[in-house]
C-alpha cells in the first residue's frame, strides 16, 4: 500500500470513529453555531492537566529534519499531535515563504515562487495577495494546516543572509504587503504565522546576540511593521525569534509578548518558538510564550510548575485557549485538509506573474532595452548557470528545484528555468552563444562577437551566514567589466538575495534586478528584455554605493556570542538614514526605470482623520505601461526624517493621463511617545511628497494638522499576567 493511499485510508477511518463518536455521545464544541472563543471554553473544561500540556509544545518524539519522523506527522517543519479522546486534530506545519520549503513524505516539490523580497518589489497588494494564496493552497494540499510563512523583519543589514526571505527595510511596506500575503495564505484554510518576532535582522550569531534599541526607534522600526501586518491580516500564530533584545531573550520578552503584541495590539492567537528558541519554563510562559516547538524540552515542566502554583492555572489554560481558538477560527476542526500531491508547474503563471512585476529595470542607458529583434543579428549569454537554471536562496525557505537541481555539483539550488532557452525560444532566428563565464578573457571574446551581451550575475545568500560584503562573489565584478570593455551594449541581469554594489555600473548599458525569480524566472527575464511586459518593479530596499556608507560595520562570527547589536541609527533605517545623512545611494529606495517616462501633476491634499492626497499621473511613452507611484512626508520636528506613507499602482495607455486618490492614515504620520505610551500626531506643518521613488518627489505641499493621541492599553488586557 503507498503512502497516499495509508494516508486516505488513517483519515477516513478517523473521520469515521469521529463521526460515530459524535453521533454516540455528541461533542459540545464541534458545534459551529458557537463562536471559536465559546467552542474553545467548552473543550478546555473538559482537558486534564496532561493533555493541555501535550498541546502547548511539539511532539516529543520529533527532533527535527535529521531524526526519524513520528508516524502521525506528515515530516514537515514540526508537528504537534492532537488528542483523539475529544477529537483535536494534529498540528502540521511547514515552512511556507518562497513556497512549501517542507512538503513532508507526502510530496515531493511545490512551486517555487519568486523571493518575498522580489514579490515586494512589485509593491502590489493584489500580487502579495496571490502570491500568499498560492502558499496556503499548496500547504492544504499537502495536508499541512499551518505555514510558517510571513517575515516581518526589516532590511535594516544589507549584508543579512535572510534578506529576501524579508519584504522591506521599510515598516509600513512590510506590514501592507505581508498583511495581503496572509490574507491570501488564511483565505485557504491554513493558520498563518508572521516572524522572527522581534528584531532578528542579522543572521550571525542570531540565536545569542543582544539587540539594544531605544523603546521609541523599536515601535516606528521593525515592531510597527509587524503591528500593522498583524493588524490587517488578524494571523493566527506569531513566532518569537532566538535573539535577546535589550538582554531579554525574545521568546520570554514580557515586554514584546505580553505588553505589546497581546495587550497593546490585542493579539489573540498563539505565540509559539522558533525551533530551539525558548530557554525556560514558567519564565517564558507568564512573559506570554504559549507553545514550545520543536519539542517540550522546558514546557514539560509545565505540569509540575500547575500543580504547585508557579504557573497560575488560568495562564495555562490561556495558552491551551489560544490554540484551540485559532484552530476552531480556521477550519482546523470542521474542514481537515485531505492531503494529495502537488504539481509544482500549476502555479508557475501565478509565479511568473510575480517575478515580471518585481523585476526592477535600474539603467537604461541610450534605451538599450527592449532588444529589438529585428534590427540584431547575435547574442551573448553569459556567466550563472543561464543554461540551464535560475538561483534560489537557501536555508528552511529554500523550495527543492523541481526535477533536481540543474547543477548537481553546485553548494546553491538553482531552478529548471534557463534563460538562454527562453531567449532562445523568443529570438530563433538570432544566433545566440553562451559562455559560462569562468573565464573573463573567453567570455569577453564573444561578446566582442556580437551585438548585444547579455551578463548574468548572482549572489546567493542563506539562513545561518550573512554576507562578508556586498560585492559579488567569485570576480563576477571583473567579469562584468571585461564584457562591457569589448561590447559597449552590455546588459547585466542581477540574481541577487539583496542589494549589491557595482563598480561596473557606469560602463554597462543596462541592468536589470531579478532577485531569485523562481520556477518561471527566465520566462518573466525574457519577457522584460524584449519588452513583451514594460518593467514596473521599484526597490523596497535602498543599493548602497559604498558598504562605508552604512550605519555599521559587520560584526565578526567570531565574537557575535559576545557583542551586543547597538541600532544606534534608531527610526533612520534604510533610505531615511541616508537622507539624514545626506549620503546619495546607488540606487534610492523606491526606484526603477519604465521603458516610458511618467509625469507628475496637480498635487492636492485634504487634511481630515484620514488624509487624502490627490495627484495625477501621465504616461509620456509609446507603450503601455504601470506606473508605482509614491507619497512621502516630512513631520514638523526638523530632525524628523521624510518617511513613506502611502502608494498606488496605475496603468497607462500611451499617453493617458489618471488621477490617484490615496489615503494616508493618522498611525502613518505619528510618532511613539515613551512616556505617555501613546501614537502621537504633532502639531504643525506637514509636507507632502508625490513622484516615482523617494529621490524622485516632484510635487510637494505643506498642510497644518492638529495635534491627536491614541494611547494605548497598559495592564489588564488580552493575554494579562497573573
Amino acid at each position: 500500500m503507498n503512502t497516499w493511499v495509508r494516508i486516505a485510508a488513517g483519515v477516513f477511518v478517523c473521520a469515521l470513529s469521529l463521526g460515530l463518536a459524535r453521533s454516540q455521545n455528541p461533542l459540545p464544541w464541534m458545534d459551529k453555531r458557537l463562536s471559536p472563543d465559546q467552542r474553545a471554553e467548552l473543550l478546555i473544561g473538559q482537558m486534564t492537566l496532561d493533555e493541555k500540556i501535550a498541546l502547548i509544545h511539539g511532539g516529543t518524539d520529533y527532533q527535527g529534519p535529521e531524526s526519524p519522523v513520528p508516524p502521525d506527522s506528515l515530516g514537515g517543519a514540526g508537528w504537534v499531535p492532537g488528542n483523539r479522546r475529544l477529537g483535536i486534530p494534529d498540528l502540521q506545519m511547514t515552512d511556507g515563504r518562497s513556497g512549501i520549503a517542507n512538503t513532508g513524505h507526502l510530496g515531493r516539490y511545490a512551486t517555487a515562487l519568486p523571493s518575498p523580497l522580489m514579490a515586494a518589489a512589485s509593491w502590489d497588494l493584489g500580487v502579495a495577495y496571490d502570491f500568499g494564496a498560492l502558499i496556503g493552497k499548496e500547504a492544504r494540499d499537502l495536508g499541512f494546516n499551518v505555514s510558517l510563512g510571513g517575515t516581518a523583519n526589516l532590511v535594516r543589514e544589507p549584508r543579512n543572509g535572510r534578506n529576501f526571505e524579508c519584504l522591506s527595510e521599510d515598516p509600513i511596506l512590510v506590514g501592507k504587503m505581508l498583511g495581503r500575503i496572509l490574507q491570501g495564505t488564511q483565505s485557504e484554510g491554513v493558520i498563518g504565522n508572521i516572524n522572527r518576532y522581534a528584531l532578528n535582522d542579522e543572521e550571525t550569531g542570531r540565536t545569542t546576540a543582544n539587540v539594544i534599541i531605544d523603546e521609541r526607534s523599536m515601535r516606528e522600526t521593525d515592531l510597527l511593521a509587524f503591528e500593522i501586518a498583524i493588524r490587517e491580516s488578524d494571523v493566527g500564530t506569531v513566532m518569537c525569534s532566538y535573539n535577546q533584545v535589550n538582554g531579554v531573550y525574545a521568546c520570554e520578552s514580557d515586554y514584546l509578548l505580553h505588553d505589546v503584541l497581546k495587550n497593546a495590539w490585542g493579539f489573540q492567537g498563539w505565540v509559539l518558538t522558533d525551533w530551539g528558541a525558548n530557554h525556560s519554563a514558567v519564565k517564558a510562559a507568564r512573559a506570554g510564550l504559549d507553545q514550545e516547538m520543536p519539542t517540550g524540552k522546558y514546557f514539560d515542566a509545565l505540569k509540575a510548575a500547575a500543580q504547585s502554583g508557579e504557573l497560575p492555572m488560568s495562564r495555562l489554560n490561556d495558552m491551551a485557549h489560544r490554540i484551540l481558538r485559532t484552530m476552531f477560527a480556521f477550519g482546523a476542526f470542521d474542514n481537515p485538509p485531505a492531503p494529495h500531491p502537488v504539481d509544482p508547474f500549476a502555479g508557475a503563471e501565478v509565479a511568473q506573474r510575480v517575478a515580471e512585476r518585481g523585476i526592477v529595470l535600474l539603467k537604461n542607458a541610450g534605451n538599450a532595452l527592449p532588444l529589438d529583434v529585428s534590427a540584431l543579428r547575435s547574442i551573448a549569454v553569459i556567466g550563472s548557470h543561464a543554461d540551464v537554471g535560475v538561483l534560489s536562496g537557501w536555508g528552511s525557505n529554500k523550495v527543492d528545484a523541481a526535477g533536481g537541481n540543474p547543477v548537481p555539483e553546485s553548494r546553491m539550488m538553482w531552478h529548471r528555468s534557463s534563460p538562454l532557452k527562453s531567449i532562445r525560444g523568443r529570438a530563433p532566428r538570432l544566433d545566440i552563444r553562451y559562455d559560462p563565464g569562468a573565464d573573463a578573457d573567453a567570455a569577453a571574446k564573444l561578446a566582442a562577437g556580437a551585438d548585444v551581451a547579455i551578463v548574468f550575475v548572482h549572489q546567493h545568500t542563506s539562513e545561518g551566514d550573512d554576507a562578508p560584503d556586498l560585492s559579488l562573489p567569485d570576480k563576477q565584478d571583473l567579469l562584468v567589466s571585461a564584457v562591457a570593455a569589448a561590447n559597449r551594449r552590455t546588459v547585466v541581469v542581477l540574481e541577487t538575495g539583496g542589494p549589491v554594489t557595482m563598480p561596473w555600473i557606469d560602463s554597462v548599458s543596462a541592468a536589470l534586478e531579478a532577485w531569485y525569480p523562481g520556477i518561471r524566472g527566465a520566462q518573466a527575464i525574457t519577457a522584460v528584455l524584449f519588452g513583451d511586459v514594460v518593467p514596473s518593479g521599484k526597490l523596497p530596499v535602498t543599493f548602497p554605493r559604498s558598504e562605508a556608507d552604512l550605519p555599521r560595520a559587520p560584526v565578526p562570527p567570531a565574537q557575535s556570542g559576545a557583542l551586543g547589536l547597538r541600532y544606534s541609527e534608531g527610526v533612520k533605517v534604510g533610505y531615511k538614514w541616508f537622507d539624514a545623512e545626506r549620503k546619495k545611494p546607488l540606487f534610492p529606495f523606491g526606484f526603477g526605470l519604465s521603458y516610458c517616462s511618467f509625469y507628475y501633476s496637480g498635487l492636492r491634499v485634504a487634511p481630515a482623520e484620514t488624509s487624502a492626497v490627490t495627484f495625477t499621473v501621465t504616461n509620456a511613452g509609446r507603450y503601455a505601461a504601470t506606473e508605482i507611484a509614491q507619497v512621502y512626508v516630512s513631520l514638523p520636528a526638523a530632525a524628523e526624517p521624510k518617511r513613506l506613507v502611502a502608494w498606488g499602482t496605475v496603468h497607462l495607455a500611451p499617453g493617458a493621463s489618471g488621477a490617484l486618490t490615496l489615503p494616508v492614515d493618522r498611525l502613518s504620520l505619528s510618532i511613539f511617545n515613551v512616556e505617555r505610551h501613546a501614537w502621537e500626531l504633532m502639531p504643525g506643518e506637514y509636507t507632502f511628497y508625490a513622484g516615482g521613488s523617494s529621490a524622485d518627489t516632484p510635487l510637494h505641499a505643506a498642510v497644518q494638522l492638529a495635534a491627536s493621541s491614541s494611547p494605548e492599553p497598559r495592564a489588564g488586557g488580552l493575554g494579562q499576567r497573573e
